[in-house]
């Protein structure tokens, strides 16, 4: 499998999935076009300064800002969308205000890059969302319903989207992780059993094919990446 010379944006490339996900197009010929808003965060990016990768500071929820990111990212193959926010609460204690950041962060950034992806691919491509668990298992979002509602739709703005620009030989797909094996996740559940958890390289292994030009027929799945868990 062969990126070799293709254009493509990763959201949340600076992300610890962000970061497997960019790791792995690097050593398959990819250009990733990666936005942050994190300077921090950018600047501990283990690919900063790397000649195939273009940092832009981004905020995705913004029309101007995110049309700056892939204006700049010449004739686009490829637009991963990772970035997004999570936060756990019962009802009572969601207000509009957080609901909406989850709405904004998770469901708005990606609509915004899908639809700047699609203007920008003028031979065909792929996009690849990200959605979790709780988003395709409702039920399992209890205590944080903003968080699942955001995700749940991402899931059905995926499926959506895939049929409206498949004549236009663009496949959509997402993935749906459970609880990932990071390093924030091992500090805040340190009892759990972390063999249990979805390893990074392998969802980016997913996430890899279904952005590939060897993903020929793949569309509209969302596909559940969950580990043992």
């Amino acid at each position: 499998m062969t990126f070799t010379g293709r254009q493509i944006v990763v959201t949340g490339g600076t992300g610890a999935l962000g970061t497997a996900v960019v790791s792995a197009l690097l050593e398959r010929g990819a250009f990733c076009h990666v936005p942050f808003i994190d300077k921090a965060e950018a600047e501990r990016f283990p690919h900063q300064g790397h000649e195939r990768v273009r940092l832009v500071e981004t905020e995705l929820t913004d029309e101007t800002s995110v049309a700056r990111l892939y204006g700049g990212a010449g004739a686009l193959w490829a637009s991963i969308q990772i970035a997004g926010g999570f936060a756990a609460a019962p009802i009572g204690d969601t207000d509009k205000k957080v609901f909406m950041a989850q709405i904004e962060m998770n469901l708005l950034s990606c609509f915004l890059c899908c639809r700047a992806a699609v203007a920008a691919m003028s031979g065909g491509g792929r996009i690849v969302n990200v959605t979790a668990r709780p988003g395709i298992e409702p039920r399992l979002g209890h205590g944080m319903t903003a968080y699942t509602t955001s995700k749940a739709a991402v899931a059905a703005f995926t499926q959506a989207l895939a049929q409206e620009v498949v004549d236009q030989d663009i496949l959509v797909n997402a993935v749906a992780p459970a609880t990932l094996d990071t390093p924030d996740n091992r500090a805040a559940m340190p009892k759990a059993d972390f063999s249990k958890w979805a390893d990074l390289k392998d969802v980016a292994a997913t996430i890899l094919f279904l952005a590939s030009p060897e993903n020929r027929v793949t569309r509209g799945g969302i596909v559940p990446v969950y580990g043992r868990g």
